[in-house]
């Protein structure tokens, strides 16, 4: 019915429709996330919260999400794959956020979520040669394309939900990674991929206004896996089908925070004997709190620089000759700001800088 509209019809009608559901659905999803005890109460160092908040209330950007999908976007096997992959990722976000599930159960579903979308046809086939003086400019990655897609899925929907810890943090990133991806899709001329990045934009934004600091309700699993999932699966839709020479950093510079933020923590876990998977406060909003931050500034400089990264993006995958100087000038930027995290431990509560200076004491 819509899909006779001009594509940028679709685009506004896509976020306008997705931010009217979310916005009107977070209420009722916050009542029935105190109805069935989905709710966070702090009970640790790493959370901000001072009091128990509902969670769950990511069901109603993936309500809304979905919604707009269907209604406005053009349902091909491949995104028939990618949607019925989310719904069973927000199940399985539900289940955590009122139950708390053990990791080895989410990360099966996680993978079989993962293989449906594999299944559908969506796969990392092909990418641009990142060596610059190869003459071999696209990579065919043969029978490697199915575990390395399947990695790539699993390790972005769980780097969103690792950001996810102060308020406003991660869904504000995964807005701003949806804008990046909506631009690039319209410059590539990928008008379906951009519907569905407005879909997940406008979810974003209907519920971000309950989610600002002070927030009144969490996204939960159920909010940061599904937002991760989206943001993986169509990645891998829009932006590994770029054979220009750089297309291959594109989506690593759009996510390129949660990817940091995961690589990091599991370097730092792993470094300190510890299960990669279980939580500490070392993430990077953690640390920025720790250096003198408030929770809005902390948030305020993670949505700068994912929009630094975003923008390095959209300049990469449209100019030309200077396209080597913003990649390197961004890596500069970026890692300049992650040594400081991680060498940063004047400010550290006394226990991590005790730890890490043990693990220090025992790599020398």
């Amino acid at each position: 019915m819509f899909q006779s509209l001009p594509w940028y019809a679709l685009i506004l009608l896509s976020v306008g429709v997705s931010a009217l559901i979310a916005f009107c659905a977070t209420p009722i999803v916050k009542g029935l996330a105190i109805k069935v005890g989905a709710v966070d109460v702090p009970k640790d160092n790493r959370r901000m919260h001072k009091k128990p908040i509902p969670r769950m209330g990511g069901l109603a950007i993936a309500i809304a999400f979905l919604l707009s999908a269907i209604l406005f976007s053009d349902l091909d096997q491949q995104m028939r794959g990618i949607l019925i992959g989310s719904v069973l990722i927000v199940i399985l976000g539900v289940m955590d956020d009122i139950m708390t599930l053990r990791a080895w159960f989410k990360f099966l579903v996680q993978i079989i979520a993962a293989a449906i979308v594999v299944y559908s046809g969506c796969t990392i086939r092909y990418f641009s040669n990142p060596n610059f003086f190869s003459s071999v400019s696209v990579i065919d990655l043969g029978r490697w394309s199915i575990p390395i897609t399947i990695i790539w899925i699993v390790a972005i929907t769980n780097a969103i939900n690792f950001i996810d810890g102060l308020d406003g943090l991660a869904v504000g990133v995964s807005a701003i990674s949806a804008t990046t991806l909506l631009v690039i899709a319209l410059m590539v001329s990928e008008a379906n991929v951009a519907i569905i990045m407005a879909a997940l934009l406008g979810g974003c934004l209907g519920f971000l206004p309950y989610n600002f600091n002070p927030a009144k309700i969490f996204m939960g699993d159920t909010g940061s896996n599904f937002l991760g999932f989206i943001l993986a699966t169509m990645s891998i839709k829009g932006m590994f089908k770029l054979y220009a020479i750089i297309s291959f950093v594109v989506p690593f510079l759009i996510l390129g925070i949660p990817i940091f933020d995961i690589c990091f923590s599991i370097f730092r876990r792993l470094a300190k004997g510890q299960n990669p998977m279980k939580a500490d406060r070392g993430h990077i909003h953690h640390r920025l709190i720790d250096m003198g931050f408030s929770q809005k500034q902390a948030v305020s400089i993670t949505y700068m620089l994912t929009a630094l990264l975003g923008l390095t993006a959209v300049l990469l995958t449209n100019s030309g000759e200077a396209r080597a100087l913003i990649l390197i000038g961004s890596i500069f930027v970026v890692g300049a700001i992650g040594l400081r995290f991680i060498f940063n431990t004047k400010n550290l509560p006394p226990e991590e800088e005790r730890q890490l200076q043990e693990v220090g004491n025992e790599q020398n």
